[in-house]
C-alpha cells in the first residue's frame, strides 16, 4: 500500500505577471487634449471678439508695404529737391557772373567810346587846333584817405614839337563855412614840393595822389603848367569819385597808352 500523500500548506507569494505601463501614454493624450481645447478657445474668442482680425491684419500688412513705398518715393523726391536746389543756386551764381560781365563789357565800351571821341577832338581834321592845354582832371577817394588825381594835358598846335615842363595845382573849397584853398605843398604835406614833369607830343596823363584835410568840400581845380613852351593857369570843376563808382578809367588808360605809341614815332 502506497503511503497517503501528505497535505501540503499553501505558497505565501503568489507570481503575478504585470502588463505594460500605460500612464505615459495617458498624461500625453491629456496634454495634447489641453492644447487642443486652448487652441479651439482661442480660435472661438477671436472670431467672438474680434471677427475681422485677420482681415485686419492682411490690411496692416499691405498699409505698411504701402508705408514703405511712399517712404521711398519721398525720399526720392527729397533728393531731387536737393539736386533741383543746387541746380537754382549754380544758375543764380551763373546769371550774376554773368550780368558782372556784361556791366564790365559795357564799361569798356562806353571806354573805348570815350577814347574815339578823345581821338577824334585831338587829331580830327575839322578840330581847332589848340597850344598846351588841360584836358581833364579827375580824383578817385583811396583806401587810406588820400585822393589819386588823373590829369590830362594836350596840344595840336604844333604836332612836331614836344611840349615839357611841369605841373601844380591847388584846390578850392570851403572850409568850416570860409572858402579857402589848398596849395600844391599842402596837398603833399611837403614845403618846396617840386611841381609833377610832363613830356608829350600830342597829350599825356598825369597820375599822383594827395591828401585834403578834414571838413574841407573840394569845388574846383586850379592847374598851373609851366615849360619852355609857355605858361597855362587853367580852372576846371572838381570830379570826384568814389573806388566803387570808377567806371571811366579805362578812356584815361587807354589814353595813357596811345600817348606813348605816339611819343614813340619818329
Amino acid at each position: 500500500m502506497s503511503p497517503s500523500p501528505r497535505n501540503t500548506p499553501p505558497p505565501r507569494y503568489r507570481i503575478v505577471q504585470q502588463g505594460p505601463d500605460r500612464r505615459p501614454l495617458i498624461w500625453t493624450l491629456l496634454v495634447l487634449a489641453w492644447l487642443g481645447s486652448v487652441a479651439v478657445a482661442w480660435r472661438w474668442s477671436q472670431q467672438l471678439a474680434a471677427p475681422r482680425l485677420p482681415e485686419l491684419s492682411r490690411e496692416l500688412t499691405e498699409a505698411r508695404g504701402r508705408l514703405k513705398r511712399q517712404q521711398g518715393e519721398l525720399e526720392t523726391l527729397r533728393q531731387r529737391t536737393e539736386i533741383l536746389e543746387k541746380s537754382d543756386q549754380i544758375t543764380r551764381a551763373a546769371n550774376k557772373q554773368v550780368q558782372r560781365s556784361l556791366a564790365e563789357r559795357e564799361e569798356e565800351i562806353a571806354g573805348l567810346r570815350e577814347d574815339v571821341a578823345f581821338y577824334e577832338r585831338l587829331v580830327g581834321a575839322t578840330t581847332p587846333r589848340k597850344g598846351l592845354n588841360v584836358h581833364s582832371s579827375q580824383f578817385t577817394r583811396e583806401a587810406a584817405g588820400s585822393w589819386r588825381y588823373e590829369i590830362v594835358l594836350t596840344q595840336n598846335l604844333n604836332r612836331g614839337a614836344v611840349s615839357e615842363g611841369r605841373l601844380k595845382f591847388a584846390i578850392e573849397g570851403v572850409r568850416e563855412g570860409k572858402l579857402a584853398a589848398i596849395d600844391w605843398d599842402a596837398l603833399h604835406q611837403t614845403s618846396g614840393a617840386p611841381g609833377q614833369p610832363y613830356s608829350f607830343r600830342y597829350f599825356q596823363q598825369l597820375a599822383g595822389s594827395v591828401m585834403l584835410p578834414q571838413g574841407f568840400t573840394p569845388q574846383r581845380v586850379k592847374v598851373r603848367l609851366r615849360g619852355e613852351s609857355g605858361s597855362v593857369d587853367q580852372t576846371l570843376a572838381w570830379q570826384g569819385r568814389e573806388p566803387e563808382n570808377a567806371t571811366a578809367a579805362t578812356a584815361v588808360a587807354g589814353a595813357t597808352g596811345a600817348n606813348d605809341l605816339i611819343q614813340g614815332e619818329p
